[in-house]
């Protein structure tokens, strides 16, 4: 959930701090580094529990190649959705010095830039398979063309989002072993639910920014906070049963069933506390949908350690 004519103000305001800015950082923002930190994360989840499928060293060269493609397509988008958002970006507060937003770096240099890694990116890809390299173009494209300008037509941005948010599991599953399997839409699955919770938390702390940028989320369109925390507390439900389908799979053993399950009830209580939002000072509704917002970072790395720790094969102790 990243957001006319104030544009121009607010890149000239920001100017005077453009030395503060080295290109380095200005490159690091450009392409979501954080972000797409977490997307290698999980596409090598993916990819190691597809590696111990296919009976073979989780920690092979393909993984290597896997997550540097993943992670350069995933710049590419992250560059292209700066360049279609440069002017909301610019009307909201936490993302107005960000380097299209700010006027740091031209709006050719973005396309070039989003392009060139997407392009490239994919076709490195297609030299792990096909299937992979089409499937991470795919996914770029939805984030890029589709998710990227609902973002201020329908709520529906959220759902549409989530499903190329939940890509990188599924692509590193298919960069090991060459085909999608149940397994695969399981760590698809876990991860599409995940980011509910976490984006209506996201959302209600941001939801004065994003009405001021005319991007259209539940705490924007429904102010009152029902909806967000309903939406919220069905995805944490669900996410207890998702997160034990690869257990049920024959894909982990049972220590991370119960991992699973204990980690799924804690992301769930802070769900229920985050209820309270509808019926709290504004000040204390925001600590109370961050600690959801930290639950929900903490949550997922150590789902998929879990994932990893307790796969059949015992991942960390093959050759």
């Amino acid at each position: 959930m990243s957001a006319s004519d104030v544009h121009s103000g607010n890149a000239a305001a920001a100017l005077p701090a453009a030395a503060s800015h080295s290109l380095l950082a200005d490159y690091a923002e450009l392409f979501k580094v954080r972000v797409s930190t977490m997307i290698v994360i999980t596409g090598g989840a993916g990819f190691c529990l597809g590696s111990l499928r296919s009976g073979i060293s989780t920690f092979n060269p393909g993984l290597v190649n896997a997550l540097i493609g993943i992670a350069v397509v995933s710049a590419g988008a992250s560059a292209l959705n700066q360049v279609l958002e440069r002017r909301i970006d610019a009307l909201m507060h936490r993302t107005r010095t960000r380097p299209l937003a700010a006027g740091r770096f031209s709006i050719a240099h973005g396309i070039l830039m989003g392009f060139l890694t997407i392009i490239a990116g994919s076709l490195w890809l297609a030299h792990v398979n096909l299937l992979t390299g089409f499937l991470t173009l795919l996914t770029a494209i939805g984030y890029v063309a589709i998710y990227t300008p609902l973002k201020r037509i329908t709520t529906l941005n959220t759902f549409i989002g989530a499903f190329p948010g939940a890509m990188p599991p599924l692509l590193g599953w298919t960069a090991a072993r060459g085909l999608i399997e149940w397994p695969a839409v399981a760590l698809f699955v876990i991860l599409f639910i995940w980011q509910f919770p976490h984006f209506m938390a996201i959302g209600w702390m941001y939801r004065d920014e994003y009405a001021q940028a005319g991007i259209r989320v539940l705490p924007v369109t429904e102010p009152d906070g029902r909806s967000t925390v309903f939406y919220a507390l069905v995805y944490a439900v669900l996410m207890i049963p998702a997160s034990l389908a690869p257990y049920w799979l024959g894909l982990t053993s049972w220590p991370y069933a119960a991992a699973a399950t204990l980690l799924g009830l804690g992301y769930l209580a802070y769900t229920i506390r985050f209820a309270r939002i509808t019926h709290t000072p504004p000040d204390v509704s925001y600590r109370i949908a961050r600690n959801l917002l930290k639950a929900s970072v903490v949550y997922l790395p150590l789902l998929l350690a879990a994932l990893l720790l307790f796969a059949k094969g015992r991942i960390f102790l093959r050759p």
